[in-house]
């Protein structure tokens, strides 16, 4: 691997000797986060910025164009992605304010033209919906699956780029017309970009003001942000990373298209004011966005174009990616605790947003505990996860299905959930604890006897220690359950 450069900046310096070991601490604990990413990535760009107790920190490292050794600055600028979405919510929040609309309004109101399939068994679309994930709306259009049919993984982003290159709102509000939705609004998440761009429509529509100039208005304008575009200037042009994929080629730029779904560009600088204005929530615009409007947020929940859910010892966070064909973008809020994580890279593979979700969280768990805390085996999960830890290592794995019967009896407040079961169980066994995985895993199925999740997490940690027995007899449970689930359709292909 060659050798990296680095730049490290810090955006706001105090004087005070506090203020510098807070710095000090601060500048190990990003770099610490950030070389997990780059030692795999050393020609991508990297920035940083960390809200905390009100102080700004930004960092940058590596390089916005690959063998060219061109550090990021606080102004390189980035596609973000789906982050684009929390603009519009804010504009949208502020429309409900301005009492010019409400949540629960059928967006046909404000749509020119007739669209009765925009609605399920007589439920219509509400403009929630376009911000709760819940729209039911196809994610992209035009929806041509057939394009890619003979489309090799390799290409896949420029075929994407290409079916979309040319794309007007026109084009988009024709394809609308064939939208079918599959069950009734409100119901069950689903991505869409289409939820987005609609948005999009609509408010222009409403404000009777482009959309560029309404974020200009209440959002990019008052916080001063002043790198952060729909369409880059030309005098702004050199200041464009390049996009990668997780091989390190170059990508097409995201399609004008995607416009009020993900065509915004931004740099660090911006992104951390817009951070830090997320996470004040003193506007009512940005505290209306942060409120669950589906789902439990002890679990996960959905806010407007935000996720919404609590650590183990139950700290609220909120966060939200975002991913173009060359980029990732990722925002992780802990409003309770006045600390707030932005990061942007530039390059998109499969795995990128969760990787930069994990440094995320990684800059947030080293600042508040210990790194006793953070090696314990039940970090980062439930009181009850951890009750049961303990009483396991007293009394063996193999007694987990006895132990949890007895904590239940014993205790009315005592709650073990399906994913957060499912994910300490991962956590174990990517510690190498296979086998008290496996036991954790046999405890999930014996819960939760109708999930074919259980199942096939369980098949997976059989086929990881060589059982392909119980691991074929699972897969094919959780197959029963789920003739949809692709992930034991593919194991099996395999194991028979």
């Amino acid at each position: 691997m060659k050798k990296l450069t680095i730049i490290i900046t810090i955006l706001i310096y105090t004087g005070s000797i506090a203020f510098a070991q807070d710095s000090k601490k601060m500048d190990t604990i990003v770099d610490h986060a950030a070389r997990d990413f780059i030692k795999d990535h050393s020609w991508v760009g990297f920035s940083a910025g960390v809200i905390k107790d009100g102080k700004t920190y930004q960092y940058n490292y590596g390089s916005i164009k690959k063998d060219k050794n061109q550090q990021p600055t606080g102004q390189t600028l980035y596609e973000i992605g789906s982050i684009t979405k929390t603009f519009g919510s804010l504009l949208l929040a502020h429309a409900v304010l301005e009492k010019k609309v409400k949540l629960d309004d059928d967006i046909r109101k404000y749509l020119r033209g007739n669209y009765p399939n925009l609605e399920y068994n007589g439920k219509p679309i509400q403009l929630l919906h376009l911000v709760n994930l819940t729209s039911r709306l196809p994610d992209n259009l035009p929806d041509k699956p057939d394009a890619f049919k003979n489309v090799s993984p390799d290409s896949m982003s420029f075929a994407i780029a290409k079916l979309h290159k040319g794309n007007t709102k026109a084009n988009l509000l024709e394809d609308l017309y064939k939208a079918k939705l599959d069950t009734t609004p409100g119901l069950l998440p689903r991505h869409s970009n289409v939820a987005g761009q609609l948005l999009g429509i609509i408010l222009e529509n409403i404000y009777q003001k482009p959309y560029e100039e309404l974020i200009k208005e209440y959002i990019t304008g008052p916080l001063k942000m002043d790198h952060t575009f729909m369409t880059i200037p030309a005098n702004k042009e050199k200041l464009f990373a390049t996009g990668y994929d997780g091989n390190g080629v170059i990508m097409p730029n995201i399609p004008e298209d995607a416009w009020a779904a993900g065509g915004l560009h931004s740099s660090i600088a911006d992104l951390a004011k817009y951070l830090e204005f997320q996470l004040d929530e003193k506007d009512p615009a940005v505290k209306m966005t942060h409120q669950p409007v589906w789902g439990d947020a002890n679990v996960f929940a959905l806010g407007l174009n935000w996720f919404i859910n609590k650590t183990g010892d139950g700290k609220l966070t909120i966060h939200d990616d975002g991913t173009t064909l060359g980029f990732t973008t990722y925002f992780m809020l802990y409003p309770e605790q006045n600390f707030g994580v932005v990061l942007l890279a530039n390059e998109y593979s499969q795995t990128s947003n969760n990787e930069l979700g994990k440094i995320a969280e990684k800059i947030f768990n080293e600042n508040f505990y210990t790194p006793a805390q953070i090696a314990s085996d039940g970090f980062g999960f439930s009181p009850s996860i951890n009750q049961l830890l303990d009483e396991l290592k007293k009394r063996g794995f193999e007694k987990a299905i006895e132990v949890v019967g007895e904590l239940k009896k014993n205790n009315s407040g005592f709650n073990l959930v399906e994913n957060d079961l499912n994910n300490w169980a991962y956590t174990l066994a990517g510690k190498g604890k296979k086998e008290q995985a496996l036991e954790i895993f046999k405890l999930n199925v014996s819960l939760y006897p109708d999930s074919y999740n259980t199942y096939d997490s369980l098949a997976e940690a059989y086929e990881n220690m060589g059982n392909k027995e119980l691991a074929i007899k699972n897969f094919k449970r959780s197959l029963e359950l789920n003739p949809k689930n692709t992930n034991g359709t593919e194991h099996l292909k395999h194991l028979e």
